[in-house]
């Protein structure tokens, strides 16, 4: 109710589709598919609602990981994880569902049909906005194949002028598992990396210089 009336239905139309959209493999928010002909300076109000009252979380797209991630950011890619990874169970399933705990239930012991995935990514999401970090994330479109051959979920840096590094990091949510995305990463821009991380559900372990962390030491990066 405190949303402003001028762009209400804005904030609305994008807080409902936040779990389907990150249950989808992109995850990023597509505008011209609310409404059509529709792009982000129409709804820079709306996401920058959604982040003040840190309902959600933005992470935008940076097109050149380079000195300060900000300064080659690109807004009209973003995706929008909630603030509260809690809430986002609640928004994905009914009252009733969420109200007597069994959801919960079934959820920790994998007795039911989700994208769990979407809930650790969003989890990840939370921790590092809590830790102090802007979100980021990149892609690379390969023009021969007609699709990305690199998705990064989140990318980190040291905010150094001099000695600039980027962390990339990949989110995983099963034991099994590639690294592709990351090693080509790895390849395309090994000068500017300081480390290359993935967040696992196993044990920290250190595998051709990419760091393994379990999901509950993300407050260390």
């Amino acid at each position: 109710m405190k949303i402003g009336n001028q762009y209400r239905s804005k904030v609305l139309a994008i807080y409902d589709q936040i779990p389907g959209l990150l249950s989808k493999h992109e995850k990023r928010v597509v505008l011209n598919k609310i409404v059509e002909g529709s792009d982000f300076m129409q709804y820079e109000d709306t996401f920058f609602w959604l982040a003040d009252s840190m309902i959600a979380n933005e992470c935008f797209n940076c097109a050149d990981p380079n000195i300060g991630l900000s300064i080659n950011e690109d807004r009209t890619y973003v995706k929008c994880y909630m603030g509260d990874t809690g809430l986002l169970v609640s928004h994905a399933f009914s009252e009733n569902d969420v109200s007597d705990g069994e959801l919960y239930r079934e959820i920790l012991h994998g007795k039911l049909s989700l994208n769990e995935g979407m809930l650790y990514e969003n989890a990840i999401a939370q921790m590092l906005v809590a830790a102090g970090h802007k979100l980021f994330f990149y892609t690379h479109y390969n023009e021969t194949k007609h699709r990305n051959d690199i998705e990064i979920d989140f990318l980190l840096s040291n905010h150094s002028k001099l000695k600039y590094n980027v962390f990339p990091i990949e989110v995983k949510s099963t034991e099994n598992y590639s690294t592709t995305s990351l090693e080509r990463f790895k390849e395309k821009y090994h000068e500017r990396i300081g480390g290359c991380y993935v967040i696992h559900p196993k044990n920290l372990s250190l595998k051709d210089g990419i760091v393994c962390i379990p999901p509950y030491m993300t407050f260390c990066l």
